[in-house]
Formats: C-alpha cells, structure tokens, sequence
C-alpha cells in the first residue's frame, strides 16, 4: 500500500513529489540590462521595512517596550532616514505593513510627497506560509487598497514580511497585476519569475540576508537571539557587496529597517555607502540610484 505523501519523510519522497516541489516557483529569464540609465555601470537599490509596531503586534505581542521599539522606527528613524536621502538627493523604496501605515498615516504621505516609493508589507506583518490562500489573498488586497488611500498612490511592487513565500503568494501578486516582488533570492540580478514552470510577467529584485540590517543587530530580550556586530564590520560586508556589483555592472540591493538602522551609532554606515557609491565616478563608471520599482521596470524593459 503506498503511503501518502504527507506520512514520508523528505528522504521517502517519490521524485514526482520533490520535482513539483522545487518547480512551484523559479527563477527564469536573468533580467541584467547592458548598461543602467545614463550609461551608469551599476544600480543602487536602497530599501527601508517600515515594521514599527507590527514587529511585536503580528506575534500577538502587548509588549509595551517592543511597541515603543517600533514607534521608535517612526519617530526617530524614519525622519533621521529621509533627512539624510534629501540631502544626497537619493531615492529609496519603503516597505509598509497596512498597520503601520494606519498608525502612521502622515509618514507614508511624506514619504510619497519626496519621490520616494512604498511598497506593499503585508497587512500586520503576518506570515504568508501560516495563511489560508483566501485569506493571504484577501489582505494582500486590503493591504494595496489601504496604501493607495492613505498614499494617493497604488504600489506597483511587494515585499512579502520577513520574505516568507507561500505556495499561492506569487499568484496572486500575478493577479494583483504587480510589477514585481523584492522577497527571494535565488540571483543578485532581477529575473523574471516562473509559476509551475509558466512565465508570469513578475520581476524579482532578489533580497539576500547578507545584505539586511536586522542580520547583525536585531536581538530579542526574552529569547536566546543576540546577535550584534559592530557598525564598521558591517559597513565593511555592505561596501563590499556594493563594489563587487559594481564590478559586475549589476544591481546593489540593500534591505534595512528603521527601528534597528535608525539610531546615531548605525545611521551613518547609510551616509557612508552613499558617498562611498557616489565617489564611483561619471558617465559608464558611475551608479544610478534608484527606487526599486525604477530597477525592475529597466530591467524588465532593457534586459541584455
């Protein structure tokens, strides 16, 4: 009698099982443009998770001190943030749960009003894998739709929270009709993702741990999570992501959040990897600083 495939362990599996598996999502097509706009060698993709008190609220936390955390993000990061982009005029992507930016209504107005662009984050940072499809769906929905009202703006791109990826989720941000996704890594370049092997039109700008402020500092008080690298280990890791890309003529991504990046002592590895990609140089051997939804659009239209 054959067992069903649920009872196996991994090691049990019929091909057809771990085959169908592995296909459900893929990368397809690399989507690495000849060159960047302006002759640019390299583009800088600077992003931003505005998490704030969603961080503990998705949990089903009432930690009054992991809320305060959060509404650090927004008090202090986020304008510490977009004070130091004006002042390189340098645009960025924010990443916003539909919680925050209720809570937050003012911030994701200022944000639009200075070019910069906000992506979808879930509705309270929840966790898409946990999630039944109608109900991933029905508040990746509510999500676009509460942004586009508090914004005036419809988002054209998702990063799913904390990058968790459901067997549905890249359905139905096909049939959301986004531009692209900002949550897998399977490349440093964009791609195009496949679903069961099928093209969808979806672009992805890969995200990768390597390159996320939340790896080195983020820590949990009533956990064993304690991880801390000091600022100019980690300026060093990001500067050199971003040279080898400029090396490579491909894209430098960075995720980063502003309750942890935020602070006096962190803040300035972001001033420094702006100056330090701007000191590259003109014409063919410079950068080109872009929103996410910029990157994914040129790619998509102008891959090599």
């Amino acid at each position: 009698m054959n067992r069903p495939e649920s009872d196996l362990e991994p090691w049990q599996y019929p091909e057809e099982h771990w085959r169908k598996l592995v296909e459900r999502v893929r990368a397809g097509r690399p989507l690495r443009p000849a060159k960047w706009p302006g002759g640019a060698r390299c583009a800088v993709a600077l992003s931003f998770d505005s998490d704030h008190e969603t961080s503990d609220l998705r949990e089903g936390g009432k930690s009054i001190g992991r809320l305060a955390w959060g509404q650090f993000g927004a008090r202090v990061g986020v304008p510490r943030i977009l004070k130091l982009l004006e002042r390189y005029d340098v645009k960025a992507s924010f990443y916003v749960p539909a919680v925050s930016a209720l809570i937050h209504p003012d911030e994701q107005r200022r944000i639009i009003a200075e070019g910069h662009e906000i992506g979808i984050h879930g509705w309270i940072h929840e966790l898409n894998s946990v999630l039944p499809r109608e109900a991933e769906r029905d508040l990746m929905l509510r999500s676009a739709d509460t942004l586009e009202k508090i914004t005036g703006k419809r988002s054209v791109g998702m990063r799913t929270p904390s990058w968790d990826f459901s067997p549905n989720t890249l359905a139905l941000e096909k049939e959301l009709g986004l531009l692209y996704d900002s949550s897998l890594m399977a490349d440093e370049d964009c791609y195009e993702l496949l679903l069961h092997g099928e093209e969808t039109g979806v672009i992805e700008l890969p995200v990768e741990w390597v390159r996320d402020d939340a790896v080195y500092f983020a820590m949990h008080r009533f956990s064993s999570l304690r991880p801390y690298t000091p600022p100019t280990d980690v300026l060093d890791i990001f500067r050199r992501e971003l040279d080898a890309a400029w090396e490579d003529g491909g894209i430098f991504q960075l995720t980063m959040h502003p309750h942890i990046i935020g602070y006096r002592s962190r803040i300035w590895i972001v001033d420094e990897l702006i100056r330090h990609a701007k000191s590259k140089g003109q014409g063919k051997d410079a950068v080109w600083f872009a929103t996410h939804a910029e990157v994914a659009a040129y790619a998509k239209e102008h891959a090599a």
